[in-house]
């Protein structure tokens, strides 16, 4: 087929037949993500899966082909949020012009508290810590979908500030790491480490968002000489 010719629209039929796919495929992996999570992965099979979905076994098979791939996907789709806005940094960076470092190290900080509050990311990384002992891969896939190209847009965030002259930042890729412990120090792991009485005295989101700002521009913030943070060039 040429390349400039338009894809025929689909059939009444075969648009009902993806509609449907794609409703089975949601309510697998909803399933699927309900059932991990709370029995980890020796504790789920597909009958499960496809019981608590409301499909056939063979469905979830056709669908997917085993629990390993189907907890990939899930995985996959976890990351889904964070993907997206990893995506736009990539997409937008080359005209992102960063006049205030510190309101947007504050709007990132406030996507990734978001996101470990409202996206079960504490859960999941109490599964794939549990799990990755025996089952290596599932750590490596957690990393490889999610952290992995977090880090990166984090990084090419910092670096575009960097060329523009806002912050004095060497190490980019190591300064994304820095910042983003600066948040799950608080956000994710007194959580997956279940501290009891102790998580209820943590600061409030807001103060954790502040300070981590403050500590990373004390060491990469380019200041005026009469001081405060440089907005301009």
């Amino acid at each position: 087929m040429n390349p400039q010719t338009p894809a025929k629209p689909l059939s009444g039929r075969a648009a009902r037949a993806r509609a449907d796919a794609a409703r089975s495929e949601d309510a697998i992996l909803t399933a699927a993500r309900t059932l991990f999570l709370e029995a980890g992965y020796d504790g789920v099979n597909l009958d499960q899966v496809a019981a608590a979905a409301g499909v056939s076994r063979q469905t979830v098979y056709n669908r997917f082909g085993g629990k390993e791939a189907l907890l990939r996907a899930m995985l996959r789709r976890h990351w889904g949020g964070m993907l997206a806005w990893a995506d736009w940094v990539r997409e937008s960076i080359g005209g992102v012009t960063f006049d205030d470092p510190a309101a947007k190290l504050v709007q990132i900080a406030g996507a990734i508290y978001r996101f470990a509050e409202e996206g079960d990311q504490i859960a999941f990384t109490r599964l794939v810590v549990a799990e990755s002992l025996a089952r290596p891969w599932i750590g490596e896939e957690f990393y490889r979908f999610g952290k992995a190209p977090t880090l990166e847009a984090l990084g090419g965030v910092l670096a575009a500030m960097a060329d523009q002259g806002v912050i004095d930042c060497p190490h980019p890729d190591l300064a994304a790491r820095q910042f983003l412990g600066l948040i799950q120090e608080f956000a994710i792991w007194p959580h997956v480490m279940a501290i009891g009485p102790a998580a209820d005295r943590l600061p409030p989101r807001e103060t954790v968002i502040t300070e981590a700002v403050a500590t990373f521009l004390c060491r990469y913030g380019v200041r005026h000489p009469e001081g405060g943070w440089r907005k301009d060039r």
